[in-house]
């Protein structure tokens, strides 16, 4: 349990980023370096090639910081390994999410990852990658993930920046186009079956997510970051301001409490608990309503 200001709460983490060896690999590959180079670059500790030392590294982690689970997000196409590692080695401690790249992840090789069983959640970032949810190979990923009870569909919405792409100088060659939430409408009423999550409260598509959620009740938003886009909105918006109105139109069921945690030795970034802790508890959310954002809503997903 963690002290909060309703008193002891359980707290599970939505949205932590597993930076494993093999993501520091991809990034020494575009930067045309070694991966031990990047760590003078970075200021960041590079992990061991055995996924579950990292795991360890995060169950100590979020043990200091009494957070009981945790989804882990794989943040290259083509490592859910391990994260599926960290979930089998700590399997009350973590969600274990994929990321996929429709324009390269075949049907047939999704079935496989998936009939493991291990995969909680596919993660879809249309911007990065360049494709429109819409696109019939992403509908060919959702048939698959529709036909597994308990898998869900994690899909990036709104400005995308990579922080560790800026450090060492990499270009992010991201397409806005394909970032709206109004985009994934019709994918979402198509799919009920399947839960959706969208990340940052539409991470500057805060209305359109809105406008989504209202729509379609099997979409959810996750609250993780420190929701910068606030400062592209008309007038002045802050965490109070936008929960209020999360609440009112999303409900307090389909809000997921994320940190957007990532890399060591900065860990579990606990500044973003207490900003959204201390917002929900100023506009009098109660403790039961707490308690659903910061545990039980993640927890009922995969129930």
């Amino acid at each position: 349990m963690k002290e909060t200001p309703w008193g002891p709460l359980p707290v599970a983490d939505a949205h932590v980023h597993f930076f494993s060896r093999r993501f520091f690999t991809a990034l020494a590959e575009q930067k045309k370096t070694t991966v031990d180079a990047l760590e003078p670059v970075l200021g960041w500790s590079i992990p061991a090639e055995d996924p579950g030392q990292l795991a360890a590294s995060w169950v100590q982690e979020l043990d200091r910081h009494a957070v009981a689970r945790a989804a882990l997000i794989a943040s290259v196409p083509g490592d859910q390994d391990s994260v599926i590692a960290a979930a089998r080695r700590y399997p009350e401690r973590f969600f274990a999410y994929m990321m996929v790249n429709p324009v390269g992840t075949g049907s047939a090789d999704l079935q496989r990852i998936l009939a493991g069983g291990q995969v909680n959640a596919l993660c879809f970032f249309p911007a990065m990658h360049r494709y429109s949810i819409q696109d019939d190979r992403v509908a060919a990923l959702l048939d698959v993930v529709a036909a597994q009870p308990g898998v869900i569909a994690f899909v990036h919405c709104g400005v995308l920046s990579v922080g560790v792409r800026k450090k060492l100088g990499l270009p992010s060659l991201f397409d806005m186009r394909y970032s709206n939430p109004i985009d994934l409408h019709a994918v979402a009423l198509r799919y009920p079956q399947i839960h959706f999550v969208v990340p940052h409260f539409g991470a500057g598509y805060f209305r359109e997510a809105l406008m989504l959620c209202d729509l379609c009740p099997n979409v959810h938003l996750d609250t993780s970051s420190t929701n910068g886009w606030m400062r592209y909105a008309e007038g002045n918006l802050d965490l109070r301001t936008v929960f209020r109105r999360a609440l009112d139109v999303v409900g307090p069921k389909r809000l997921l409490f994320g940190s957007d945690s990532s890399f060591f030795p900065r860990g579990w970034n606990a500044q973003i608990f207490d900003a959204q802790s201390k917002a929900l508890y100023e506009i009098g959310v109660p403790a039961e309503v707490a308690r659903a954002i910061f545990h039980d809503n993640l927890a009922q997903l995969f129930s």
